[in-house]
């Protein structure tokens, strides 16, 4: 199954954001380091990393973790652009995409989430697959 399936099987069954999620998520340091460790397991991937060339590293971590703790419940609000707006001009595609939700997965699964509760989060992140995927 694509990641990108699995996602939409995710949203399908999704619940409404809650603390609980952003606490399931093991709060903040979790959160960030869930982040971080997408976003440098992206970097390095040969699939996508060239997407990041251009990119602030350090502020897409950043924004990233404001975006989970914010969309989960937590004491965080997101400060960046719209999924739309960040990533025009990028030109990706579905596989893109899967590969980040992969390296999110990685991510998670290194940090001891659950199967449930990483499935609460994809779908929450699910619809922002209409405003990333260009191509």
């Amino acid at each position: 199954m694509t990641a990108f399936a699995a996602l939409m099987l995710a949203a399908g069954a999704a619940q409404a954001a809650d603390a609980t999620l952003y606490e399931d998520l093991g709060g903040a340091d979790a959160v960030a380091r869930i982040a971080h460790g997408a976003i440098d397991r992206s970097v390095a991937d040969p699939r996508i990393g060239h997407t990041f060339e251009n990119s602030n590293v350090d502020r897409v971590k950043r924004l990233l973790t404001e975006q989970i703790c914010d969309l989960t419940g937590g004491p965080c609000e997101y400060s960046g652009q719209t999924m739309e707006a960040s990533h025009k001009g990028l030109a990706l595609d579905t596989a893109d995409f899967n590969a980040l939700v992969e390296n999110l997965q990685d991510a998670m699964d290194e940090e001891g989430v659950g199967f449930r509760t990483q499935n609460r989060l994809l779908a929450i992140l699910a619809p922002m697959h209409r405003d990333v995927v260009t191509e």
